[in-house]
């Protein structure tokens, strides 16, 4: 049959029935197929140990680093340039840097991606890790990364609170100012000690409903709710492990914001990998 070029009604037709199909598709996935989460296992600091070091290996492997060389720092000479020219926005410099770890689980979702494809395929290049933005994905991820963002403006609505509740309301007159006023004063202290507490709460949070959650999404074809219980039942059955996990990430998190952040552009592709093989370890496939 030949076939014609047709004409703009026709392709708006198309294009509009591709659209519903696309969103349909992806209003689906939020319930997925899967109703009941799975049976996890024990994890132990072997698991640990060994998704650190599988994670490192993917990151030497696909370079990584370049990936997020290009997304993660422009968004960090933003921020500084924003603090550079409000002096206002001083106070809010290190709650913007510890922001990164409640938004680390979507920014790492294309590395999920590329330590899935690389556990059956060699020839795995950076395109993979777009694939991961598919119909059947891109609902419950846009869900989760709402959800995110959410909580990541909370934390600075709440890190905001705590300083004009300390060392505020009024901005700091310099940066050498506001330092000595963080380290040698009892508001200062105070800030700290109330900053580093609900900081905790945050980050506890962000490691309990997403530490297996987008890898289990990518993975399978399950909803949003079974993954988000999934990886709470892992939380609850390793607690201690996950806590160990929790701090490791922390640890690594902090080393890699000094100086100026510019570690971070290999500490999070090595987490984002290795949560990937956590993953692995903590839920049955």
């Amino acid at each position: 049959m030949v076939k014609t070029i047709g004409n703009p009604l026709s392709w708006a037709a198309q294009g509009v029935s591709n659209a519903g199909h696309a969103m349909g598709d992806a209003t689906g996935a939020l319930g997925g197929t899967v109703t009941t989460p799975p049976q996890v296992r024990q994890i132990t600091n072997d698991d640990l140990r060994r998704a650190l070091r599988k994670g490192y290996a993917d990151f030497a492997r696909f370079r990584s680093d370049v990936m997020f060389l290009g997304l993660i720092y422009p968004v960090i000479g933003l921020c500084l340039a924003a603090v550079a020219f409000h002096q206002a926005l001083l106070p809010m410099l290190f709650p913007l840097g510890a922001g990164f770890v409640l938004l680390g689980p979507i920014a790492a979702i294309g590395l999920y991606e590329l330590s899935r494809q690389a556990e059956t395929r060699k020839d795995v290049g950076w395109r993979a890790a777009f694939s991961v933005l598919s119909a059947r994905n891109i609902g419950p991820v846009l869900v989760m990364a709402l959800y995110l963002l959410g909580l990541f403006l909370l934390w600075l609505l709440a890190a905001m609170q705590i300083y004009n509740w300390t060392l505020g309301p009024a901005a700091p007159a310099s940066a050498f100012d506001f330092a000595i006023a963080v380290f040698t004063t009892v508001p200062g202290w105070a800030m700290i000690g109330a900053g580093m507490a609900t900081g905790f709460v945050f980050a506890a949070l962000v490691l309990v409903i997403s530490l297996t959650t987008l890898p289990m999404i990518v993975d399978q074809r399950v909803g949003l709710p079974v993954a988000v219980m999934t990886s709470v039942h892992v939380a609850r059955k390793n607690p201690a492990t996950v806590a160990r996990w929790g701090l490791i990430v922390a640890v690594l998190m902090l080393l890699g914001s000094l100086p100026l952040f510019l570690g971070l552009v290999i500490v999070l592709p090595i987490l984002g990998h290795a949560t990937w093989h956590l993953y692995c370890a903590a839920v049955p496939r």
